[in-house]
């Protein structure tokens, strides 16, 4: 029994968390914490204090170019690099236009999804308070139903759509004299099953989803409220094997959650659950061992999560004002050694000064020694 927990598998996540906590604990007895200056902390610290406003703009983005969303008039103009000065006049042109717009709605939820997926993996990686910070913040500004708002249209007709002209796109343009655009060619697309780019897309939204769900019962129940299940289930109609992973691994964190009636009627998810989704020892996934017992601590998690990722910030990037926390000299070289800035005819009363604030001063040289 002695070598198991010398090979037990210990997080990274769990050490950091141990680290914090006996610093926290002892703050002056182990000394100030080396934090290197890696590229992921240089941009954390660059953030940190506005990690809110980027967190919201970036989803505000991602809602105007998703394709469920509608247009209004006081929503964010992400069209303004597509649209041109004057209108189309024929149908060949109002074709193009089109699917020139659909297309550069599409690269920004690329970019945005994989963005948010990158920030939480290396800030993940670096230090895992970092990391929740910015989980938080992103399930403040309403990302998880933002994704399930994402994803409740016909994900299939979505991965399948082909906005892009194969004529126009690369190499073609750059190896190929450019043909006359005709009707005929901007319907025929390319010849590829699915939009590779869709599909990424949806991808990192699932893996987004994942990554602010796992192991925080109160975001489970945030899915469970919003009737994710149904969504999700749609979402396995796509027959590719990375998303319908993601998807299983979203619907077994909630299915305790969803009552024994929902795990009869969908047995066949349950058994696709079971076959593609890792298993853990002692998981209780499938039974709701328990769950009505304990309502209100799913909330005082998230509290006590929030005021962790604040004594964290607190105490790295913070520093304490106060004089008692400062750095005290005594070495008598560095005091004797330092600059004073004396009036310039200070040397011709140097004689008077020193009779009156030294030779007349009387000085106990006894009581002097023993108090130092």
């Amino acid at each position: 029994m002695s070598y198991l927990p010398q090979h037990k598998y210990i997080s990274i996540a769990d050490v950091q968390i141990k680290n914090e906590e006996e610093l926290e604990k002892c703050p002056m007895s182990l000394g100030e914490e080396v934090v290197p200056e890696t590229p992921c902390e240089i941009l954390y610290q660059g953030m940190l204090y506005s990690l809110p406003q980027y967190m919201i703009a970036l989803l505000k983005i991602l809602l105007a170019a998703a394709p469920t969303s509608k247009a209004k008039t006081d929503s964010i103009n992400i069209l303004a690099d597509v649209l041109p000065e004057e209108m189309p006049i024929t149908v060949l042109q109002s074709m193009k236009l089109g699917i020139d717009v659909n297309r550069h709605k599409e690269i920004i939820v690329k970019s945005i999804s994989a963005l948010l997926l990158l920030l939480l993996k290396h800030f993940k990686l670096n230090h895992i308070y970092q990391f929740e910070y910015v989980s938080q913040h992103l399930v403040f500004a309403n990302c998880i139903p933002l994704i399930l708002k994402f994803f409740n249209q016909n994900i299939l007709s979505y991965i399948t759509a082909k906005n892009s002209i194969s004529v126009l796109d690369y190499p073609c343009c750059t190896i190929q004299d450019l043909p006359e655009l005709t009707t005929e060619s901007l319907e025929a697309g390319d010849n590829n099953q699915f939009c590779w780019r869709n599909l990424f897309s949806c991808i990192n939204l699932l893996r987004l989803l994942n990554k602010l769900t796992k192991w925080k019962h109160s975001r489970t129940m945030m899915l469970v409220v919003f009737k994710s299940a149904p969504i999700l289930k749609r979402a396995l109609k796509v027959k590719q094997a990375m998303l319908q992973l993601y998807v299983l691994k979203l619907l077994k964190i909630q299915t305790k959650y969803l009552g024994r009636q929902w795990r009869k009627s969908n047995m066949k998810t349950m058994s696709a659950i079971y076959q593609k989704v890792r298993h853990r020892m002692n998981d209780d996934w499938a039974y709701g061992n328990d769950i009505d017992a304990r309502p209100w601590d799913f909330q005082a998690e998230e509290c006590t999560l929030r005021a962790n990722i604040e004594a964290f910030n607190s105490r790295r990037y913070d520093r304490p004002q106060d004089s008692e926390f400062s750095p005290v000299d005594n070495c008598l070289q560095s005091v004797l050694g330092q600059r004073l800035d004396l009036p310039e005819d200070f040397h011709y009363s140097y004689e008077i000064w020193l009779e009156r604030e030294v030779f007349s001063q009387p000085i106990c040289w006894e009581e002097l020694l023993q108090n130092h």
